[in-house]
């Protein structure tokens, strides 16, 4: 029988402020104490100790916030990978392709790259054992080629217009995880750099993707957060002092039992001059609002999109004796101007994470006059005193609504099912040497490839043959968004993530508003600092 021992030293973990003591005389703690020691007396079942205390946490977490969550330690590291920014393996990106594992592309300077594997190379066997055609999973991929670093791997690789199969060994090493998804000049004088979240090695990735633009004579910037999530505090705060002047507050924390913490800007960044451009929508949300807020409030740049999440909350990671963590929420977090992002959670988790939806319904993902938020959440920007709003995530400068101006049930069927991917890798594997010759960087692809002539007729074509009726009103509708992501697709796979994206912005609303804004006179009309 498990004591209140791990609920006891939980409970002291939550507060430095409170003797141990005291929480051993506290009444709740001899209530659940003689719970757990009635249901080992008296219960009509044998129960499972760990997961009555496991279970009992969990509740516990959940009447307090949306954000407080209990990892078991089973769970912990798989969750820490993409902030940490590493795991141990073998470094590919992969997809299952007709029940084949299929290499879209080697992670530059991993181990697989460094023994030859190539894009569209197909895996057919992992030490000896056959894994083509017998219905593999992602998750039986990482099984069998992750591993701890120094550990070796044999495969057996098929390689186009090669008859033998290719045996290779592969030494796991540490594999990155990049959080800048794309870096490259969006047009001669604005620079692009889209991150997807805020992790340990973000700003590495970040200042080397500024550096790049430099050097190409990059004038104004573009920031793309839309989707990130979040991270680390400390992410945010470094990303915005590369922009930011020096000696400025950033962001302060505080919560009841957490006194207040300022955050300034400490050094000289390396892009404090020049118009900057923050992208956000629905799923921007905690670090990513820290950094928009901070712009916004020091007027520094303008912000362009939807509204973000809304998480003004802070958590803090607790190691209980199992090696189990709850990430507590101890802190709310305000902008300089003093702002509260933090939106209501006072109605449950549940109707919490239905926030989304109650935007759409209420018809906020298509027009700006449909949100409607109280005087007492106004603020004024700290130069120029714009309004700007608190307690309900970050109000962008410019909205930009959702475009469905391109979707078709058509398009949504291909998509959900995957066709457009698997149709790429089908027509990489017949294309990709001569692609590989007649285009020597993404911007010659971008001018030159035309997808509407080379892909999209076969494309159709395989869809029906997938199932996926032909219909040429929906496929009219939505040519130029099937065509377009096709396109980036096949960049994806010549190229790297970063290509992608600089054929798919093509159809971004945010990314083209952004452009047309940093062309006109709004920076100064708005008495935005940039110079």
């Amino acid at each position: 029988m498990i004591s209140l021992k791990k609920i006891l030293i939980l409970l002291l973990l939550l507060s430095n402020q409170i003797a141990f003591s005291q929480y051993v005389q506290s009444d709740a703690s001899k209530k659940f104490d003689a719970l757990l020691q009635y249901i080992e007396y008296a219960y009509v079942d044998s129960t499972d100790d760990n997961k009555l205390v496991e279970d009992a946490i969990v509740a516990v977490l959940k009447e307090l916030d949306p954000h407080s969550v209990y990892i078991p330690k089973e769970e912990l590291k798989k969750m820490n990978e993409p902030l940490v920014g590493n795991f141990e393996g073998v470094g590919i990106q992969f997809n299952i392709f007709r029940d084949t594992l299929m290499v879209v592309s080697p992670i530059s300077g991993g181990p697989s790259e460094k023994v030859g594997l190539r894009a569209g190379d197909k895996i057919i066997e992992v030490d000896g054992e056959n894994i083509a055609g017998i219905g593999l999973q992602n998750s039986d991929v990482q099984k069998k080629l992750r591993g701890k670093k120094g550990t070796k791997v044999d495969v057996s690789i098929k390689r186009r217009n090669i008859e033998k199969t290719l045996k290779f060994t592969i030494t796991r090493d540490k594999i990155p995880i990049f959080s800048v998804d794309a870096t490259y000049m969006a047009t001669p004088e604005i620079g692009y750099i889209k991150v997807n979240r805020f992790a340990k090695n973000t700003i590495t990735e970040f200042k080397e993707g500024l550096a790049k633009l430099h050097e190409q004579d990059m004038k104004h910037l573009i920031i793309d957060l839309r989707g990130n999530g979040g991270g680390y505090l400390k992410t945010a705060i470094q990303m915005a002092d590369e922009v930011i002047g020096d000696k400025k507050l950033i962001v302060y924390t505080e919560g009841k039992k957490a006194p207040k913490q300022e955050y300034y800007t400490t050094t000289k960044g390396a892009f404090e001059k020049g118009k900057l451009v923050i992208l956000i929508d629905e799923g921007s949300a905690s670090a990513s609002e820290i950094v928009s807020g901070a712009i916004q409030d020091y007027d520094r740049g303008l912000i362009i999109g939807r509204r973000s999440f809304g998480k003004g909350l802070v958590q803090k990671p607790f190691t209980l004796p199992d090696g189990s963590v709850i990430r507590l929420t101890v802190a709310r977090y305000h902008t300089p101007s003093g702002r509260c992002i933090q939106r209501p959670y006072d109605e449950g988790n549940e109707e919490y994470y239905k926030e989304f939806s109650r935007r759409f319904e209420n018809g906020e993902y298509m027009s700006e006059d449909s949100i409607s938020l109280p005087d007492s959440l106004k603020f004024e920007t700290l130069n120029s005193q714009r309004t700007v709003y608190g307690g309900g995530g970050i109000m962008p400068d410019v909205f930009v609504s959702i475009d469905t101006t391109m979707s078709s049930d058509y398009f949504g069927k291909v998509n959900r099912k995957g066709l457009l991917n698997e149709f790429v890798l089908e027509y990489m594997d017949n294309h990709r040497k001569d692609l590989e010759l007649k285009y020597n960087d993404v911007e010659n692809f971008k001018q030159f490839f035309n997808a509407e002539e080379e892909m999209l007729t076969n494309f159709i074509e395989y869809a029906e043959k997938n199932e996926i009726e032909k219909n040429e009103e929906q496929i009219n509708i939505s040519k130029k968004l099937i065509t377009i992501r096709l396109k980036a697709l096949v960049a994806r796979n010549l190229w790297n993530t970063s290509a992608y994206f600089q054929i798919a912005n093509d159809l971004n609303d945010s990314y083209l508003k952004a452009i047309e804004e940093i062309n006109s006179n709004t920076f100064k009309k708005e008495k935005l600092v940039y110079k």
